[in-house]
């Protein structure tokens, strides 16, 4: 599993095999065992495999081939649906219509897709995390009917690699490890941390073809841009109130 993760890869081509069933439920059977707030276990997985779903699926995540390509689409839910529902039934009453109650649920999910994103990848599947999803959940929530208190949090396209790309640069782990406190970063320390990020080809290729003088320009005003964001944000609260989190 460590050398698995130490050379991972994202995948975005994918053979024309499909995933048996009995692998895919095994593989999220486990990653079920993933840690979970207080044992409630506050997500749902939709599984798509139909063609015409994937079609459905795909404007919200600005038609990237691999949604309609890969044999697998799971969409990862932060779910409080079911457990209000269990706790309605046994006559408790639940207080889970919050931000809280939303954040604990977006952890679990959060940790069951990454577990089961290390066991496929170690099965000698491929994946692809998309971040599209949060972008646009109400794009999602109608195509997959998902109800109150059920938010979608990420989407993993699955299947067998049909390619073998270049390994993405990570910062070190200096750059992110604090001991005992965090420690800020100077201007000094950003320049080493960053430096061989800024050096590859691939980068300085990025920077020139968007025009920017820099990579962080890149971020800041092509890739990430603040009013992007701002709009986006305003979504995402506007869906989670509609969803039941925020009131």
């Amino acid at each position: 599993m460590i050398d698995t993760l130490r050379n991972r890869r994202t995948i975005r081509k994918y053979q024309s095999k499909e995933i048996a069933s009995d692998l895919l439920n095994d593989l999220l059977e486990t990653a079920c065992r993933a840690s979970t707030m207080g044992g409630m276990q506050l997500y749902s997985i939709i599984e798509t495999r139909e063609a015409a779903m994937k079609a459905k699926l795909s404007p919200a995540h600005f038609n990237q081939p691999m949604v309609k390509e890969a044999p697998v689409v799971l969409t990862f839910c932060a779910d409080f649906r079911r457990f209000t529902q269990w706790c309605e039934l046994r006559r408790a009453t639940p207080g889970y219509d919050n931000l809280l109650s939303f954040m604990n649920a977006a952890i679990d999910t959060t940790l069951v897709a990454q577990t089961f994103c290390s066991l496929a990848e170690e099965a000698g599947l491929g994946i692809c995390y998309l971040g599209t999803t949060i972008y646009n959940p109400q794009q999602i929530i109608d195509v997959l009917q998902l109800p109150e208190l059920v938010f979608p949090l990420t989407t993993i396209t699955v299947g067998y690699p049909a390619e073998e790309p270049d390994q993405v640069d990570r910062l070190s782990l200096d750059a992110i490890l604090h001991q005992e406190r965090y420690r800020d970063y100077d201007a000094a320390r950003l320049e080493e941390i960053y430096a061989y990020k800024e050096s590859l080809p691939v980068n300085h290729a990025f920077v020139a073809e968007n025009g920017k003088e820099t990579l962080a320009q890149v971020f800041t005003d092509v890739r990430y841009k603040k009013s992007d964001n701002e709009f986006m944000s305003e979504n995402l609260l506007s869906v989670l109130r509609s969803q039941g989190f925020i009131r």
